[in-house]
């Protein structure tokens, strides 16, 4: 904008758009607050009172398997028979979408707390901000109100982002991301974040008066940055993100294994029968979306050797995988961040020169950078799970090869729908958009 020109926002339409902004951001964190809740008490019934009751010693063997089978019927039962699910399945999803139709939430939300109850290797962030982005859709868009479709999207998903992670600054780097890709342009940056991140702000302080946990593991302290930890960083990125990369390969094949089965509720069954089973391998830890399991995993670590550690690591990637491809409704990021911990902490273990912040944090690098294909926030995660800001720049070299060996790669995301319509998932012709 040349000196003297009109600029393209006013302060008066940004003034405007704070309140909406505020409220959209609080009752996105009180959204995610609820259905996490309901989800939590739902697990405690099914992993704790039921074996409880019925005299069961322990849920680590066949009570895994049939709980996890149990939940994929009723979720591709939910699938089936609830209305609007017709359309792009979930394994095509990205985390920020265009608006779904209002018939649709209920479903989705049944799915998710299923899901997130059940032991699923997925995490809440798709569907919530799904669901947020449809409620704020549907009231911001009116004539009375004027907030363009987009704006509406971006606020919703801003506000949801920072009440996930109890930050706006996740937010901001999610949104920068998505503007570069969608090419959206016209006026300052900061304007076309300053709605967003009134919003975000709003979800982080929300979640944080409710209590929101935090992606920071213990770990020991770490001494200070020194040259060697540059390398080892590098290195632990690369491999951990090559590891990765298999199940971003196996995601084609699967997903069409997966999808050749006419039923939603035989096809997500027999996924969750694998996810029991693949839970008997790596144990409970590797259940459920990993963020309270990865603080156990760190805090237990000691008990492993290294290559117990990478077989964890393993089990929960191939989880995600499964529970991805097969139709389960919920979020990537969760389960990489666990992947990344595991696979970090089995290199600190098999060298032990590597301080555990180093390991840890480039891990989270690696497996959030190939999941998601977004350097912002891998950064990000690699930071807050170690919760050290001076990892920041040996992670910001790090990440220059790691995003040369995998950006031509796509993130771990189906590239079309296949199957039957009724096995589709939650897109935007599940239901006119607002």
């Amino acid at each position: 904008m040349s000196d003297g020109a009109r600029p393209l926002v006013t302060t008066r339409t940004l003034l405007r758009l704070a309140v909406p902004a505020l409220v959209v951001g609080v009752v996105s964190a009180l959204l995610l607050f609820a259905l996490s809740g309901l989800a939590t008490d739902l697990e405690h019934l099914v992993w704790d009172d039921l074996p409880e009751a019925w005299g069961i010693r322990t849920t680590d063997t066949w009570w895994t398997v049939l709980v996890l089978t149990v939940t994929g019927v009723l979720v591709g039962a939910t699938v089936r028979w609830m209305p609007g699910h017709a359309g792009i399945d979930p394994a095509t999803a990205e985390l920020i979408a265009p608006p779904l139709g209002l018939r649709v939430l209920p479903g989705l939300a049944v799915a998710l707390v299923l899901g997130l109850a059940g032991g699923v290797s997925l995490g809440p962030e798709n569907p919530i901000i799904a669901i947020n982005v449809a409620l704020a859709a549907w009231f911001l868009c009116r004539p009375r109100l004027g907030v363009p479709v987009p704006m509406a999207v971006a606020l919703a998903a801003a506000g949801t982002v920072g009440a996930l992670f109890a930050t706006p600054v996740a937010a901001a780097l999610v949104l920068t991301e998505t503007f570069a890709e969608r090419g959206v342009q016209g006026g300052a940056l900061f304007d076309r974040l300053f709605g967003p991140l009134v919003a975000a702000g709003a979800g982080a302080v929300t979640m944080d008066v409710l209590g929101a946990p935090t992606f920071a593991v213990q770990l020991p302290a770490y001494p200070g940055p020194a040259l060697g930890d540059v390398l080892s960083g590098a290195v632990v990125a690369v491999a951990t993100a090559l590891l990765c990369l298999s199940a971003v390969l196996l995601l084609a094949p699967v997903h069409r294994a997966f999808h050749a089965i006419r039923s939603p509720v035989v096809a997500l069954g027999a996924a969750g029968l694998v996810l029991g089973l693949l839970g008997l391998i790596g144990g409970p830890v590797t259940l459920f979306k990993g963020l309270s399991q990865m603080k156990e995993l760190a805090q237990q670590a000691d008990t492993y050797t290294w290559l117990g550690l990478a077989v964890v690591g393993i089990v929960k990637l191939g989880a995600l995988l499964v529970a991805a491809a097969a139709g389960f409704r919920g979020g990537r990021i969760f389960p990489a961040v666990f992947v990344g911990v595991a696979f970090g902490l089995s290199a600190t273990a098999l060298v032990p020169a590597v301080p555990p912040a180093v390991a840890v944090s480039a891990g989270v690098l690696g497996s959030v950078l190939v999941v998601t294909r977004d350097g912002w926030l891998a950064l990000f995660m690699a930071t807050a799970v170690a919760g050290d800001i001076r990892l920041l720049p040996l992670l910001c070299i790090a990440v220059a090869p790691l995003w040369l060996a995998v950006r031509a790669m796509p993130p771990l995301r189906a590239t079309a729908a296949v199957g039957r319509a009724e096995f589709g998932a939650l897109g935007p012709q599940a239901g006119a958009t607002a």
